[in-house]
């Protein structure tokens, strides 16, 4: 906890002095690009005679102001505009007062006589173009600090770098302008500070990477002393400021200082990273240092042989040349920034740390608190009395906090949601990896887990596993399984490929972990260029281009007690990020350490490949015994004298829906339902074969079977019953063809009492039909009985249709199927019930859908589906209820009919479909007695629809029909 607060106060500074330095750093190029200092453009130096006090022109410079005035090197200035000159402040404050492009009045002393004329020299803005290029290079600094900050929060000598590169950024974009208000002294004294304390600040990080040297040498109270010099520069700078006069004589003196201070400093650090990188033990680290110490010493030197000692020395050097030493320094970001990005100095490759994240929501969550606290604390200081003022302000303070206090953890769990998404971090996953290897026994399926969850996790292109030959002698590898090898498109002419031949004839010698050198890993920055390797060996790393090679190492089984070594069963190879980019050093010291799970993981799985091959003949010969029993196309189960089940075959396991695994060892009565254990304990105590004739058995998946049982002891060699043995032969699907048999001659019987319908009823209908259509011709004008005609003409139609139906129900005959709206089958039905709903006292609502498709059916025989359900449903409302009825679209043409009768008895449901099934056999006064016809009749008219019909019922409640028909599918050439 106290860490966790102690990243977030730094964070917050860090922050807080980030946000500053950057505004102070905008502010001032805007206030540089509003002022301009003026220029003579000569060099002056206070002149050493008290008798004849002023500034001697040191260098004038070729086409400056000065040059074009006359003025020469060696000429004495003794005043401006007639104000004596004594020290350079003199000077700069005339220029200042003269401003650019003024008139300025030089009172000039040339060899001893002073002219007659004063020389006017014209000021110009001072050169300020070299002073961009250096806020470039601070922008450089201050993006390779980010970088690495938010990158690595909690990497070693992160927090000292970003210090370094938010310093460096100062340093090279704080110039102050010479107008000296209040910005620009903060801009002065701020690049004081940067110029002293950067040398200290390299200084120290050489000192701590890639390792804490004091601490190693137990001399950590030098660090004070590293940046006692700093304070030494800055001490100087107030001291000359406070104490004594402004002379260009004392500013070149103090800038020697500075500039000895600067190159001494990065001298040593540059001699500190040359002396880690001859002694760096692994590669990845001595790739780190390399263009660390190249790029130091590049800039360094530069720096030192043709700026600081030539500056210190006074040795003439080119100005140019001198220039461009000064700017040198630039390859030190420059450098970084290729070892971050090439080679991830500082492990840059990790995620964001969340404590940024959440020390930014804190900060703000605290301004938006003490924001509304302020603003509150306003109106209560301006609406209350004063006599309560003070208590409606604490009382404010306490309520704002409570209300406060969910916003807060509302905004801590966006931040965790926000930082959280990335679940899929690649390190736990590598240990998690790394700890689930142990349960994968199988060597080649381990092996592909392998190469399939690497490249995954640590997004590389290549990944190679190489096993050791147990018949070689150490060092002897084959190529066991990879990702990525070998490539099959994308062959660039002249290069080297990898084919499949070539596996088998790989040189893999440098994969030497064993010997006396043992190393924790092999690193090749190019494959293509690894010479000190013989040219067999050069050409496979060149064709596997894998740039990292880890050892899996196991405990040496030939070897014991104070001897005890590790041998390398395999070798893990990795080839570069997707990116192109190399593994970082945190990403290799885990590898290392999966590594060593990988070996122990691979040598269980090669263990248990042997122990498999042994126990597979046992299995072999227990299995061709096993496989007499589980032929048999009977379930067969043994017991104990416990009645604990002790075989169980693969008959069983398909009826009974449970596994021979989880049946042995179970007592019986766990398994079977009671009434099987009751009929069971009844054979207990008798001897014989036992027999249970279409016992019903309910297994444990709630299936019911129907099956023919025997009970026989089971006797041992001695004749000794040592349990019981129980046959169970499953006839369920003989029993339910038995049951279809028996529903066909039902049907059969009713086809025939059809039939004798169908012929009785046709001549009274003709009659009927007949008179009714002659008495509609006769009364074709009354408008009160032609309708009553017709309807009687349309219902003999309907009727003579059902009768046909009958008929059709008992032969095998074909119906006229059309397209059919549904919604107006359900319309005519209930026009022609309309008047029995209403004296039933049912209220009919219809929500029909407008947009329904049609069906191919035959409206007939729907009209009658339809009939039959208003009529059960009337029926089953005796007391008078609702009726609704319903039309939608669920990927075919729905219609429901649902009631708010009686309902249907759980054990009717299964038998309403039942030919001459009824529960109207006993009809109350008033209601029709049941043939148990209609539902049988409506089920095969929707089976003749290829439609289906269920039915939803619960007592007391109602009951719900479902009919459902197929879309209609228009022809494709139509």
């Amino acid at each position: 906890m106290e860490t966790n607060l102690y990243n977030r106060v730094v964070a917050t500074l860090l922050a807080i002095a980030t946000v500053a330095l950057v505004l102070l750093a905008v502010f001032n190029l805007q206030q540089e690009s509003r002022y301009q200092q003026p220029d003579d453009g000569v060099v002056w130096t206070e002149a050493q005679s008290k008798v004849l006090p002023g500034l001697i022109a040191v260098h004038v410079l070729p086409e400056g102001p000065g040059a074009q005035a006359g003025i020469e090197p060696g000429d004495l200035l003794t005043a401006v505009n007639d104000r004596t000159i004594e020290i350079g402040a003199d000077l700069d404050r005339e220029l200042k007062h003269t401003d650019v492009y003024g008139k300025a009045e030089y009172s000039i002393i040339r060899r001893g006589i002073s002219l007659d004329t004063p020389v006017i020299v014209i000021p110009i803005p001072a050169d300020r173009s070299l002073l961009d290029f250096t806020r470039v290079i601070g922008l450089v600094y201050l993006a390779i600090g980010l970088y690495v900050l938010f990158r690595r929060w909690t990497a070693p000598r992160a927090m000292h770098f970003y210090i370094f590169c938010l310093v460096s950024f100062a340093l090279n974009t704080f110039h102050y302008t010479g107008r000296f208000d209040y910005l620009d002294w903060m801009i002065y004294w701020g690049n004081v500070l940067a110029d002293a304390l950067q040398p200290a600040l390299f200084l120290h990080f050489a000192l701590a990477f890639p390792e804490e040297r004091l601490s190693r040498w137990n001399r950590r109270w030098l660090l004070p002393l590293v940046y006692a010099p700093a304070l030494g520069v800055v001490a100087l700078r107030i001291t000359a400021m406070l104490l004594w006069q402004a002379t260009f004589t004392l500013r070149l003196k103090l800038d020697q200082i500075s500039t000895a201070y600067v190159a001494a400093y990065f001298v040593f650090a540059s001699i500190l990273f040359l002396r880690s990188y001859a002694r760096a033990n692994t590669p990845l680290l001595r790739q780190q240092l390399k263009w660390l110490t190249r790029g130091t010493m590049l800039a360094v030197l530069p720096f030192t042989v043709l700026y600081a000692i030539p500056f210190l020395t006074g040795i003439p050097v080119p100005g140019t040349l001198q220039k461009i030493a000064g700017l040198s320094l630039v390859f030190l970001p420059l450098t970084f920034s290729w070892a971050i990005v090439r080679y991830r100095l500082m492990d840059t490759d990790l995620i964001f740390k969340r404590g940024v994240a959440y020390t930014l929501a804190t900060g703000t969550l605290v301004g938006v608190y003490f924001g509304a606290i302020a603003l509150i604390s306003e109106q209560v200081h301006t609406r209350l009395p004063e006599a309560i003022r003070e208590w409606g302000l604490v009382i404010t303070i306490l309520i704002t906090a409570q209300l406060f206090d969910p916003l807060k953890r509302r905004f801590q769990t966006w931040v965790d949601q926000v930082f959280d998404r990335h679940k899929y971090d690649y390190r736990k996953a590598l240990v998690e990896f790394g700890r689930g290897l142990s349960s994968e026994t199988d060597l080649q399926a381990l092996l592909n887990s392998i190469v399939e969850k690497l490249p995954h996790t640590l997004l590389v292109s290549k990944v190679a596993v190489f096993l050791a030959d147990p018949a070689e002698p150490y060092g002897h590898y084959r190529l066991a399984a990879s990702h990525g090898l070998p490539p099959e498109r994308d062959v660039v002419p002249g290069e080297l490929h990898l084919d499949s031949a070539d596996l088998a004839h790989l040189d893999l010698g440098f994969l030497d972990f064993d010997g006396a050198g043992r190393q924790s890993h092999i690193f090749f920055e190019n494959t293509q260029q690894t010479l000190h390797l013989p040219e067999n060996q050069r050409t496979t790393a060149a064709l596997l281009d894998l740039n990292y090679y880890l050892p899996c190492r196991v405990q040496d089984a030939s070897t014991s007690g104070a001897g005890t070594r590790t041998r390398t069963i395999a070798v893990i190879g990795l080839g570069r990020t997707i990116g192109g980019d190399f593994l970082s050093s945190e990403d290799v010291e885990l590898l290392e350490s999966l590594a060593s799970y990988i070996g122990i993981a691979l040598q269980s799985a090669s263990l248990y490949a042997r122990l498999e091959a042994q126990v597979s003949e046992f299995e072999r010969l227990k299995e061709f015994n096993e496989n007499i029993v589980e032929s048999i196309n009977v379930g067969i189960l043994a017991v104990d004298l416990e009645d604990r089940i002790e075989s169980w075959n693969a008959q069983m396991e398909a009826m009974y829906a449970l596994s021979r695994k989880e049946a042995i060892g179970q007592p019986l009565s766990a398994v079977f339902p009671p009434d099987f254990i009751e009929s069971f304990d009844r054979f207990r105590h008798e001897s014989g074969v036992h027999h249970l004739y279409k016992f019903r058995l309910t297994t444990m998946a709630g299936e019911a079977r129907t099956a023919n049982i025997a009970v026989a002891p089971l006797l041992s060699r001695d004749f000794v019953a040592v349990g019981r043995i129980v046959l169970v032969d499953d006839i369920t699907e003989r029993v339910s063809l038995e049951a279809q048999l028996s529903q066909a001659d039902k049907l059969s019987s009713i086809g025939l009492l059809a039939a004798g319908v169908a012929h009785e009823i046709n001549t009274p209908l003709t009659v009927i039909s007949s008179y009714a259509q002659m008495l509609t011709k006769q009364m074709r004008g009354d408008e009160r009985l032609t309708p009553l005609l017709e309807r009687i003409t349309q219902q003999t139609f309907r009727a003579s249709e059902i009768a046909n139906g009958l008929l059709n129900f008992s032969r095998t005959s074909t119906t006229e199927f059309r397209e059919t709206d549904l919604n107006q089958v359900i319309r005519d039905t209930l026009a022609l019930v309309e008047h029995q709903l209403k004296t039933a006292r049912i209220t009919v609502a219809m929500e029909l859908d407008n947009q329904l498709p049609r069906i191919h059916g035959n409206p007939g025989k729907l009209q009658q589906v339809f009939l039959n359900l208003l009529l059960n449903a009337k029926d089953a409302m005796p007391q008078g209820g609702e009726l609704r009825v319903t039309t939608i679209v669920n990927g075919h043409v729905e219609a429901v009919i649902a009631d708010s009768g009686a309902g249907i008895a759980p054990e009717y449901l299964k038998r309403i479909y039942d030919p001459f099934f009824t529960t109207k056999s006993a009809p109350k006064p008033g209601e029709r007695r049941g043939t148990g016809l209609g539902l049988s009749v409506s089920y095969g008219i929707i089976q003749e629809h290829a439609g289906k019909i269920n039915v939803e019922s619960t007592v007391g409640v109602g009951t719900t029909f479902h009919l459902e028909f197929p879309l209609l599918r228009n022809s494709v050439h139509a």
